[in-house]
């Protein structure tokens, strides 16, 4: 048998590399890195509101180096095409294919009823950027999803209040027929005391409201609250501004006429109302600087649903940077996102137990910056420090 004879420094040699070949191998492995699914719709009528998610999402990736929590980051895109089985069958991508830690969205409720499932199940956190359904801020809350909007019946509640206070007698009420059109109207009657002429249900993506706006004109009521998001409520402002209803009937709403859909109604929907937790024009530094970087990225003015995507970032970051990058910990992960330890741009919020926001709520109204550029802005606040109704009824603490 023929003998290989090592020098003494030859081991030491061949067992420095080998020490540090292991280390490299170490330090790799512990360098994770962090695998978001952002979720939401990106083609069709309202593709705009999605984008906007994904557009604030990704400025609050920039505005963190490109590295959530000190983490390499990478951000997978998926279209839900606003079709609960499309939305399942690239969530289920996500989890099993691509092992994200967290997926963000979705844009619409009906598609948060569909996904929220098979992520939580997973024991992966998911932080919807928008919807906010009544049924997982109760009952069925769970410790793996997370809000960064509000609950949905919430920003409804502020017409419905202001309604009240203005004494409206008397309102006609519309709204897409799905989970988050019923929340609205909910929200709305919680705080209006008084006569509803009309609850008309439209099919979810209807673009032409002439009979209904005719059945307004009819009957006369006080006041017009109605929830249209995307391209529903861009005809819908047009349609209603052209009958010649916008002078004579208040038009109260949420989602229909905010920065998303401002760029096409434009002088339309000048003077018109909403409720919403935050405006372009909310006076505090992070505000400042999230309207102005989101304005020189993307060449628009920034709506809630891109707020809401920015602030989904920042609570990601926030969470990852606390646990020192430990992604495997979910209890301490949680913990972490429960506090929400970063500056928002609608500034102070905290979580509630079941893990939506207490927030401040205003009524804002469409207006024409000096640079012709649409926005809506803060008119007064309607709610402070303001916690969802469902709250009690979730179990956690």
């Amino acid at each position: 048998m023929k003998r290989v004879q090592i020098s003494r420094s030859g081991i030491v040699s061949a067992l420095l590399a080998a020490t540090a070949a292991m280390t490299i191998a170490a330090n790799a492995a512990s360098a994770e890195t962090l695998k978001i699914g952002l979720m939401g719709v990106l083609s069709g009528p309202q593709a705009v509101l999605g984008q906007q998610v994904n557009n604030g999402f990704m400025l609050g990736v920039k505005h963190a180096g490109g590295k959530l929590g000190g983490l390499e980051t990478e951000v997978i895109v998926q279209d839900d095409e606003l079709k609960p089985d499309v939305a399942i069958g690239k969530v289920k991508q996500l989890l099993e294919r691509d092992k994200v830690q967290f997926v963000v969205g979705p844009t619409f409720s009906n598609l948060l009823l569909a996904i929220h499932k098979p992520v939580t199940e997973a024991n992966t956190f998911l932080i919807s950027p928008n919807a906010g359904t009544s049924n997982y801020a109760g009952k069925q809350c769970n410790p793996f999803f997370f809000v960064t909007s509000y609950q949905n019946d919430q920003v409804h509640e502020v017409l419905g209040k202001y309604a009240q206070d203005k004494g409206y007698k008397r309102v006609f009420l519309m709204t897409p027929n799905y989970q988050a059109g019923k929340d609205s109207m909910a929200g709305f009657k919680r705080h209006f005391k008084g006569e509803v002429v009309d609850e008309v249900l439209t099919p979810l993506g209807q673009l032409d409201f002439s009979a209904e706006l005719a059945r307004v004109a009819s009957l006369k009521p006080d006041a017009l609250f109605t929830f249209m998001p995307g391209g529903m409520g861009i005809n819908l402002v047009k349609q209603y501004r052209q009958a010649g209803l916008a002078d004579t009937i208040p038009f109260l709403s949420a989602f229909t006429v905010d920065e998303s859909t401002l760029p096409a109604q434009q002088d339309a929907a000048l003077g018109l109302f909403g409720g919403m937790t935050w405006a372009p024009n909310l006076d505090n530094p992070a505000n400042k600087t999230f309207v102005a970087d989101y304005m020189k990225e993307y060449g628009t003015v920034p709506g809630s649903y891109a707020m809401q995507g920015y602030d989904a970032a920042q609570l990601i970051d926030s969470a990852v940077k606390a646990t020192g990058g430990k992604l495997d910990n979910k209890d301490a992960l949680r913990e972490a996102l429960k506090k929400a330890d970063f500056k928002s741009p609608r500034g102070a919020f905290k979580f509630n137990n079941n893990g939506f926001p207490i927030q401040d709520f205003y009524l804002v109204k469409a207006a024409k910056r000096p640079d012709g550029k649409y926005q809506t802005e803060i008119v007064q606040k309607i709610f402070s420090d303001y916690g969802d109704v469902y709250a009690k009824d979730c179990p956690a603490k």
